[in-house]
């Protein structure tokens, strides 16, 4: 019986270890034929910024706290943005810092009396602010309650039809908002739409415009580059063309307001409020039987900071994945209900299976098979079998993404950047992506566990900012 149990084990965790990299190059063969028809379309964006009048106005909101070192870099870049109407409004979520003190002084902010349309309930609002330099910002200060709770001050007090979730520690290329909201143009049923991350250690910033996008040194971050491109050129591409798209990031992404207060808003206490409320979006929507789109778009590009040691990144990944819980876990009502579409039958189980267990498979396969070899009972054969799928396909996957970077939008143009970049995915799959797991299933067990988790604050460098 146990040796039926342990052979069973065995091919179980191949069958899953093949199930996954299966599942992720079939999501990179629909990417590339995404990527290639999206590039074809680019002849029409000229036509697009000819007509910038019709451009929706939009409302941008950056929630911060205790953001000093990198809030005025983000603010200067969405000052200058290529678009005809657009505010920026910054939440000061009750910081200790001094980023609102700094915020009044460079910008010039004027306390103003302001009444607004309550709408969702927050934290006591402490005063409005209003730039006599810069008229479309406005700065509101606020009780700590989270970034959830700061998107839905900004939302009651946000003026346009549509708005943009932005990070304190992220600058916008100039063109970003105006390619990010062609989805909404092109598509009356689009209720949301993302941009692409970047991450921005080792470039060149000044004055909140990126001058050039340069690669980090430390051989940690570049692994998070590697990440970063596999999850929006292939994972966010590839579920788009079917209506599938469960992850946007809230450091840029673009919603119809009306769905979102609709939808009741931001929900706090969570600490993955964005995409928990792409999939509430989809839950809500899908059951109401209402045609809607939410849609990826790869080349507006948002520019923000990784984390730069280990324990800043470990504890971002255990939040992410805590986050990814709490999304299925509030939404468990669209995993295979009848009007659930393919998103409730093939992306929400993909999600549960692949992505927020997949740790725990992953971890518990490494150890068994580990444990069998040294022990006897998984064969020399078995075992290469199963490490050459883990890492192998691993390595494919990586490598492929960074080939699609550079066929497609070819951000890092010198030589040296793409081999170091093609190093660190060869390198990544051995280690790296294995603690990576490790933390993400920590979040697991935190999730299942129910250990609260606070939004908390990331260690900054600030050091692209630092010239701005």
């Amino acid at each position: 019986m146990a040796v039926r149990i342990l052979a069973g084990l065995q091919y179980f965790f191949l069958a899953y270890t093949l199930a996954i990299g299966l599942a992720y190059l079939l999501l990179n063969l629909i990417a590339l034929f995404a990527v290639k028809n999206y590039m074809g379309m680019q002849r029409y964006d000229a036509f697009l910024q000819t007509f910038s009048d019709f451009e929706p106005p939009i409302s941008i909101l950056v929630p911060a706290y205790n953001e000093e070192l990198t809030i005025e870099s983000t603010v200067r870049s969405l000052l200058q943005l290529s678009y005809s109407n657009y505010e920026i409004i910054v939440i000061n979520d009750g910081s200790t810092d001094n980023t609102l003190p700094l915020l009044i002084d460079k910008f010039e902010l004027l306390r103003i009396p302001e009444s607004y349309n309550r709408k969702l309930e927050t934290k006591a609002v402490r005063g409005f602010y209003l730039s006599t330099v810069y008229p479309n910002l406005k700065v509101i200060d606020k009780e700590n309650g989270g970034k959830a709770d700061a998107l839905n001050a900004g939302l009651n007090a946000a003026m346009y039809p549509i708005f943009c979730s932005m990070d304190s520690d992220s600058i916008l290329e100039r063109n970003s908002l105006r390619r990010v909201v062609r989805p909404f143009l092109n598509d009356q049923r689009t209720i949301a739409a993302g941009g692409t991350i970047r991450i921005i250690n080792g470039s060149e910033v000044k004055e909140g415009h990126l001058l050039k996008a340069g690669l980090p040194r430390k051989l940690l971050v570049r692994f998070q580059i590697i990440e970063y491109l596999r999850a929006f050129l292939f994972g966010r591409i590839g579920w788009t063309p079917i209506n599938c798209l469960m992850v946007l990031s809230g450091a840029f992404s673009l919603f119809r307001k009306d769905k979102v207060i609709e939808a009741g808003g931001y929900k706090t206490g969570t600490v993955g409020e964005d995409m928990e409320l792409v999939v509430r979006l989809h839950r809500l929507l899908r059951r109401k039987g209402e045609p809607y789109r939410i849609t990826f778009v790869p080349d507006p590009i948002c520019w923000t900071e990784a984390p730069a040691d280990l324990a800043t990144l470990r504890r971002q990944r255990i939040r992410w994945q805590r986050g990814l819980g709490e999304s299925l876990a509030l939404n468990l009502g669209l995993l295979f209900h009848p009007r659930g579409g393919l998103v409730g039958w093939v992306a929400f189980p993909f999600m549960l299976v692949f992505e927020f267990l997949g740790p725990f498979i992953e971890i518990a396969g490494y150890a068994f098979v580990t444990i069998g070899l040294v022990m006897g009972f998984v064969s020399y054969q078995i075992a290469l079998l199963f490490f050459a799928l883990a890492v192998g396909l691993g390595v494919l996957i990586s490598v492929v993404s960074l080939l699609l970077e550079e066929i497609s939008f070819h951000i890092y143009g010198e030589v040296r950047q793409i081999l170091g970049l093609f190093i660190a995915a060869l390198l990544e799959n051995f280690g790296y992506r294995q603690l990576i797991s490790w933390w993400r299933l920590q979040g697991v067990l935190g999730s299942l566990l129910s250990r609260r988790v606070e939004w908390g604050q990331m260690k900054r460098l600030g050091d692209w900012a630092k010239s701005a």
